[in-house]
């Protein structure tokens, strides 16, 4: 973790550094859940604020004092709450949670406080907030509550129970976005597009409970908590429970918290301001005065956003987040300010008038650009301090790329960016403004992940989610956890490749086995809607495949009778990847049905959809409309010959007829071409990569047109971040659990590049150079794993640890 902190006073710096020790302690605490606390009732008891409706916007503040005759090595307790909480221990942040999920799959988290106790009187703090009919899409509710159980007999004395004490803080109110049911009471902001990820906070400091998680803070007006109910986890043995919330420990770690400085002042209105604000705050702004300061982060961040301010009696505060700035039609190159404006998520804080005043956000912001605006009263404002604090999933990034060709890295830093911004306790589609785990992007994000980090715990639950989502009917929700459940079918068969992704990839065949039930029903629902001769025909709900601008919504064209070769190509896929899922873990007998139901969907598919005349398959069986999508999934579930593949991705590569795919489906059609021997021409393919670092990105847009795309951060743009490694270094796995490896470079004009990628068992590393005429070639492979090379298509067998190849 990189902390940098510029000089300031210690009364601050104090503030910052326990971002620096959240993150560390909790890297170090995967410990094992005790079997009661997931078979038994917990004695601990969910609490809440007496005379509250825990059905509604509210933030909420508990307490409890304990003491303790000497310091602690161990203290593990468990925590939980609806929605969201951020526990404090001594004054210091300790945790936040729980991680998204259902109420029948309710996370609780681990953490062991014995770090931060010590000998005598601790305060343990936890604030609670509950968004109600304002919060997040993905956010799943039953009531505000809190949950803290002992994970030992010493811990247990801070069971929640009644004698915790507790407030409600009720200086918050929501900042709506546009999205959001109009006509109430609330100040309102916009945002471009459709967005569900949470309302803005508008906290007047003068009803704002201060210092209220600090030891010395005196609690005696306050009451005490309402006892809910117990504790259930899910698997509890012997007790119906009569209780929503199911309980489950999560096995992510917490996130990563790393503060950072605001990189410039893009511009200013009513006051003069040099760049050393940045560094350490300390801005006086007079009485009756207003400022406007747009702050510009230089690249797009995930952030809680932190003010410290004194004085200003009823001055007005207000912090607008966004990823761009707008132009009167579209966002333009991100680095050009002149003649835009900002609109977004805002938050709106009102001074007391009293010294060191806090605001953070309870939520993180995504942003580049920040307005500042400020309007005093009758007297000066001093701004003390503006900083924010990194937040995000905390992945190593342990992969790393060495060549003579500096934009590789440039691309694959971006795409790391965006891969990170758009990952925290499940992947999300967009930071911004969806934070929803979709199955189409999550598939594509998982194999960066693991060619980047190799930490599956993301992965993981990503697929355990998608599973618990699935339908009576036998279909996954297309995203998950959501509040109003949605249905893409398309994303429901991406499920079944992405689990055969992790098959190969990944390292524990024993959880994909657990989740071959699953694939069996998504099938099953697709059974239900085949023609005589198996094509798919009338898909109900939302067939989303691409964002084509001819395509209504994202579904591809659909004949007259009610059919897509499109649809038949990706349930032919499927077919394929469950037959070899089931093949390697499952029942052979199920494996030979899927493979004979596949070779038959491809021999439908060549009679309905193949047009001889053009050399390409059509899009319906009118044979009226072309595009890159049919043919490249036609390649990559082997319906044409070798040669024939050959063609086709010729013309993939050069019909310009042919409706494109979007940055998102690249990774499909590159996948490929590679496949129809293209593969040397990679670097040539990313026209649209190019275009988005032209236009000032910093990360990868959601659609292809930089300009006038939505979100600035969707990692279903990041599929370089995996192709510079599978596809130019050329490492595959050619096993189950990457048990061998297959390696197969496309090196281009290439003559000097090398990398390596995390494995299960430890380190892959391969370079390639040119010399007087000749290649060196040097793979290392890790213990007790082999593989093949393949170069000029001749094979050369690899052994484990390294191997020098001279050609």
């Amino acid at each position: 973790m990189k902390l940098n902190i510029s000089p300031m006073s210690n009364k601050y710096l104090k503030k910052i550094m326990f971002f620096a020790v959240l993150f560390l302690v909790n890297q170090s605490i995967a410990q094992e859940i005790s079997l009661p606390y997931i078979q038994k009732m917990w004695s601990a008891k969910w609490i809440a604020v007496p005379n509250t409706d825990g059905s509604k916007y509210g933030i909420y503040l508990f307490r409890k004092t304990i003491d303790l005759d000497s310091k602690v090595s161990s203290f593990p307790v468990y925590i939980s709450a609806d929605n969201r909480y951020k526990l404090y221990v001594n004054g210091e942040l300790v945790g936040t949670g729980p991680a998204k999920s259902d109420l029948f799959n309710w996370n609780f988290d681990s953490i062991d406080l014995a770090t931060y106790l010590k000998t005598g009187k601790n305060t343990i703090a936890v604030k609670v907030w509950n968004e109600a009919e304002f919060r997040p899409e993905f956010q799943i509710t039953y009531q505000t509550g809190l949950i803290i159980q002992g994970g030992n007999n010493s811990s247990q004395v801070i069971n929640t129970d009644k004698s915790w004490k507790c407030m409600q803080d009720k200086s918050y109110e929501p900042v709506l976005v546009n999205s959001y049911t109009p006509n109430l009471p609330f100040e309102k902001t916009t945002a471009k597009g459709y967005y569900v990820a949470g309302a803005g906070e508008k906290v007047t400091m003068s009803n704002h409970i201060k210092h209220w998680e600090k030891p010395t803070f005196e609690d005696k007006e306050w009451v005490n908590a309402q006892q809910i109910n117990s504790g259930i986890p899910k698997n509890t043995v012997g007790l119906d429970g009569g209780n929503a919330w199911r309980l489950v420990p999560s096995f992510l770690p917490q996130m990563e918290l790393t503060k950072q400085r605001f990189h410039k002042i893009a511009k200013v209105e009513g006051i003069s301001i040099t760049n050393d604000f940045l560094k350490n705050g300390n801005l006086q702004i007079p009485a009756n005065t207003k400022v406007s300061v747009l702050l510009d982060q230089a690249v797009l961040t995930n952030a809680y956003p932190t003010i410290w301010f004194s004085g200003g009696k009823n001055a007005t505060i207000r912090l607008t987040y966004a990823e761009a700035l707008f132009g009167q039609k579209e966002k333009g190159n991100r680095n050009e300010i002149e003649g835009k404006s900002i609109i977004g998520r805002k938050d709106i804080i009102i001074s007391d008038g009293s010294d060191e005043q806090e605001f953070s956000s309870l939520s993180y912001r995504t942003f580049r650009f920040v307005s500042l605006e400020i309007e005093t009263k009758d007297s000066p404002l001093q701004i003390n301090d503006l900083y924010s604090t990194f937040t995000g999933y905390p992945f190593e990034r342990k992969a790393s790329l060495i060549s003579e060709n500096s934009e590789m890295q440039q691309i694959l830093d971006i795409g790391w960016r965006t891969a990170r911004l758009c990952a925290n306790e499940t992947y999300m589609d967009c930071p911004y403004y969806e934070q929803l785990q979709y199955i189409g992007d999550t598939r594509i994000q998982a194999m960066v992940t693991l060619y980047n980090s190799g930490d599956y715990r993301l992965v993981k639950n990503a697929l355990n989610l998608m599973n618990n989502s699935r339908k009576p009917e036998g279909l996954t929700s297309s995203r998950y956890p959501t509040v109003n459940q949605q249905i893409i079918p398309t994303f429901s068969l991406w499920y079944i490749g992405m689990l055969h992704d992790y098959m190969r990839y990944g390292k524990d065949t024993d959880f994909v086995k657990n989740k071959l039930s699953g694939t069996r029903q998504i099938l099953d629902y697709f059974e239900g809607f085949r023609d005589t001769d198996g094509s798919i025909k009338n898909l109900p709900n939302w067939f989303f495949v691409d964002w084509v601008a001819k395509w209504n919504r994202g579904m591809p064209p659909i004949g007259k009778n009610g059919n897509s070769a499109l649809l038949d190509l990706q349930l032919l896929l499927a077919y394929q990847y469950a037959s070899d899922l089931e093949k390697s873990l499952g029942l052979k007998e199920l494996s030979d049905t899927y493979l004979a139901k596949s070779e038959a969907l491809k021999t439908m598919i060549r009679n309905r959809y193949w047009d001889a005349d053009k050399g390409l398959f059509a899009d319906t069986p009118e044979k009226n409309v072309f595009s890159q999508h049919a043919n490249a999934m036609a390649i990559l579930a082997g319906i044409v010959t070798k040669q024939k593949a050959k063609e086709l991705g010729g013309k993939l590569m050069n019909d310009h007829n042919l409706q494109e795919a979007s940055i998102y489906f690249k990774y499909y059609v590159h996948t490929a071409l590679t496949k129809a021997g293209y593969g040397d021409d990679y670097l040539s393919w990313l026209t649209i990569w190019r275009n988005h670092i032209a236009m000032g990105l910093t990360t990868w847009a959601e659609d292809t047109d930089a300009a006038t795309t939505r979100s600035d951060c969707h990692a279903w743009g990041a599929s370089p971040n995996i192709e510079f490694y599978r596809t130019i270094l050329g490492i595959d796995s050619d096993g189950i659990g990457f048990s061998k490896v297959k390696i197969t470079p496309h090196l281009g004009q290439l003559t000097d590049v090398g990398g390596s990628i995390p494995h299960p068992k430890g380190t892959i590393s391969t370079s390639y150079k040119l010399e007087k005429g000749k290649w060196k070639i040097v793979v290392f492979l890790p213990k007790t794993i082999t593989g093949s090379l393949i170069w000029k298509g001749k094979t050369i067998e690899l052994k484990e640890g390294e191997n020098i190849i001279v050609q």
